[in-house]
């Protein structure tokens, strides 16, 4: 290993500590995990909202007690619970941890709608219902944020807003038709599992405390990997893969989130259809699928192989099959065009399925973002260079060269 990756190895390790070190102070004095989960599940025991002292500025003990008598008047069994996430912190900076450890705290709750801060995107807030999505919570909170004037509303306001939307018991329908008014059409593929980035303004309490610790360490990451990331390729093929491992690592992380959202709405999909419909079997098998598919993921082509599946089922349900996800890169979502695209060597010509922006790289005859797996020799290549009897997404194409389903249901077909 040459002198400056190793140079660039220390400072980012030292940057790690130094974050991580600060992160976590807030469970060091006693407020870990389940301590943690403890003192607010206490709290909610004498009112049903409870606010970190970061967001008393954001929300006030007045705003505070209007909301807990806002939820009073619901006669529903709601709890909000308002604390900063970040990773490292006593939740893992995950809301879905959060959302665990106070349930498992309140086990005289045997009904419980749960509002929480999203450790994704701080401004955003999540949904959580048990025993199951009686009052369509997840939908409902994930609607608040995209409703007309509520993109900058403050922390209260908007909380307020996903109290009310629970209460109506229609959040499903709030949050497709809050999509559909976004730029006109709701994104490609998008469903209430995936989390809003809209919210409240970015100026509360609760983002001025999380900003430094962010910014600072990643600022310094993107000079100090600018300054020797074109020395170190000449000298060691490692570098890259130091510098962005992090970055892949959380991406995986949350399209692991996404795929599991994804996979439960499909489920309930499922479940909410006639039985006549003609294409539930086909959902069905899709979503039994894509649930072992997603059980077994090793890496983010498995998981955009997840959302694929998904995509069948949908497409199974509405009855109108309509063009499968991004064959360069799945995580673009839907394709808007199809395409004849020749690989690298080749002379023959593939009809692929293509997102506009994939679609425009090739008539600018530019390479189009593409996703990668792991080839021969471990090298990180476009994942359809992958020898297809190795690897069904490379078979396939994320369903441009034929279905998901199909591939995975042939012989001799493996995920790589």
């Amino acid at each position: 290993m040459s002198t400056d990756v190793r140079r660039l190895a220390t400072v980012l390790a030292a940057l790690l500590l130094a974050s991580l070190a600060a992160a976590p102070a807030r469970a060091a004095d006693g407020t870990g995990g389940p301590a943690a989960g403890q003192r607010i599940a206490t709290a909610l025991r004498g009112s049903p909202v409870y606010v970190d002292e970061a967001y008393a500025d954001a929300v006030p003990p007045a705003r505070q007690r209007q909301l807990a008598e806002r939820i009073r008047h619901t006669g529903l069994p709601i709890k909000v619970v308002l604390t900063p996430l970040t990773k490292g912190d006593a939740f893992d900076g995950d809301s879905d941890v959060l959302a665990g450890t106070v349930r498992d705290r309140l086990p005289e709750q045997r009904e419980l709608v749960l509002i929480t801060t999203d450790g994704d995107f701080p401004d955003s807030l999540r949904g959580f219902e048990w025993p199951a999505d009686t009052h369509q919570a997840r939908d409902a909170v994930a609607a608040a944020g995209f409703l007309e004037g509520m993109r900058d509303a403050g922390l209260a306001d908007l909380t307020a807003k996903a109290v009310d939307l629970v209460a109506e018991g229609r959040g499903r329908q709030r949050h497709e038709e809050a999509l559909e008014t976004l730029d006109g059409s709701a994104p490609a593929g998008a469903r209430a599992s995936e989390r809003p980035a809209s919210g409240p303004s970015s100026n509360t309490a609760g983002a001025r405390w999380l900003w430094p610790l962010v910014a600072v360490p990643a600022l310094a990451l993107i000079v100090l990997a600018a300054s020797t990331l074109v020395r170190a390729r000449r000298t060691s093929p490692a570098v890259p893969q130091l510098v962005f491992a992090a970055a892949r690592a959380a991406d995986e992380t949350r399209l692991r989130s996404q795929a599991e959202a994804e996979v439960i709405a499909l489920g309930e999909a499922t479940r909410a259809a006639d039985a006549s419909t003609p294409g539930l079997q086909s959902a069905l098998d899709a979503y039994a699928t894509a649930g072992k598919v997603l059980d077994e993921a090793r890496g983010l082509p498995d998981l955009a192989g997840v959302l694929a599946l998904v995509k069948e089922g949908r497409d199974a349900l509405d009855g109108t099959p309509g063009l499968p996800l991004c064959f360069f890169n799945p995580l673009h979502g839907a394709a808007a065009h199809r395409t004849a695209w020749r690989p690298l060597g080749r002379r023959d010509r593939l009809d692929v399925a293509a997102c506009q922006e994939c679609t425009d790289a090739l008539r600018n005859r530019r390479a189009p973002e593409v996703l990668t797996d792991r080839g021969e020799g471990g090298r990180t290549v476009p994942y359809f260079e992958v020898p297809a009897g190795r690897s069904v997404w490379a078979a396939t194409g994320y369903g441009s060269l034929m279905t998901v389903s199909a591939g995975l249901a042939q012989d001799g077909r493996c995920r790589s």
